[in-house]
């Protein structure tokens, strides 16, 4: 029997920046990504996890890459507007995929008691697969919210240009039962307290 979740459950929201939003710079001229709706279930989830005080985490991507969108001190370093962590909630600076390697993340959680992991973010094939495999080897608790990440299509070395639909869909494949259990927001949502605000309330649907 799964029980709902509680204070014991952090919700970590990787690179949640404006930087993933270059898409020619990630996927090539053709640049383009899947999921458009990731932000706003990413949006659920982070009001869900504040309503309830439960422990929110969140990792900042600072490139060593010269041209990458994704460097603190650019624009696209910037959180998404209203992604933004509070004062109090943890901010992962990171510059590789994972957010374990090279950072405190894991001293963090413990100090803070969370034994569970719930991940959300960019892009599921990086960064959000590498720390969510990491997460698993180390043996934390770990779910990922599949439909509140997405990826860029992704130029192979032989010039094919891959989907990013398929690239998430293969890649949330193949996380799921190995490093981690992949859930819907809906379906994350439902196991922590009853009185969490639903992805319709986001969208404005009530």
């Amino acid at each position: 029997m799964i029980h709902r979740w509680g204070k014991e459950t952090g919700l970590l929201l990787v690179d949640v920046q404006r930087g993933v939003d270059d898409l020619q710079h990630w996927g090539g001229a053709r640049g383009r990504r899947n999921n458009p709706q990731a932000e706003t279930r990413i949006t659920a989830l982070l009001l869900a996890w504040r309503e309830r005080s439960l422990p929110v985490y969140f990792t900042l991507h600072d490139s060593r890459e010269a041209d990458s969108p994704l460097k603190a001190n650019a624009p696209g370093g910037a959180f998404k507007p209203g992604l933004e962590p509070r004062e109090g909630e943890p901010v992962i600076r990171k510059d590789v995929n994972s957010g374990f390697i090279g950072t405190n993340l894991d001293l963090v959680l413990r100090r803070n008691h969370t034994t569970r992991l719930v991940v959300a973010g960019f892009f599921t094939n990086m960064c959000v697969a590498s720390t969510v495999r990491t997460a698993g080897n180390m043996g934390w608790d770990t779910y990922l919210a599949r439909d509140a990440c997405a990826c860029t299509n992704r130029i192979g070395p032989d010039g094919t240009d891959f989907d990013p639909k398929i690239l998430h869909d293969i890649t949330v494949a193949t996380l799921h039962g190995e490093f981690c259990t992949s859930l819907t927001t809906e379906d994350v949502l439902s196991l922590t307290e009853r009185d969490m605000p639903s992805l319709n309330r986001v969208q404005g649907n009530e």
